[in-house]
């Protein structure tokens, strides 16, 4: 599947889904704005690896590209992971409710035993 057809949801756990993408997202976030420059120089990856990287979180939405002249800045997008947290949100009530019902369930049974 080619990344660049798959919708935003997709998009953003596909990004999120490296761990490269993780820790840029977090220096962002620690440093509030970074240049891609920056960025290359506290890795240990070459300059286009890092673009690749950038690429990915912009296109998911997790950030958003500033150029002033020739300075690419860097800043998490205010909105970028509200659409994942609510999507896990949706999941973790759905599994606690499944839970509470098969703990109740199991309660039930034990005692007609």
């Amino acid at each position: 599947m080619a990344i660049q057809n798959i919708d935003s949801l997709d998009k953003k756990f596909h990004a999120l889904g490296d761990s490269s993408r993780r820790e840029i997202l977090a220096l962002i976030s620690k440093k509030q704005r970074c240049t891609a420059g920056e960025l290359v120089d506290l890795f240990s990856s070459s300059q286009p690896t890092i673009s690749k990287h950038l690429k990915v979180l912009e296109s998911a939405g997790l950030i958003i590209r500033h150029i002033e002249g020739r300075h690419h800045n860097f800043t998490l997008a205010a909105d970028g992971l509200k659409e994942a947290d609510a999507w896990i949100k949706r999941h973790i009530i759905f599994w606690e409710n499944s839970l509470d019902r098969l703990g109740q369930f199991l309660d039930a049974n034990n005692k007609d035993s």
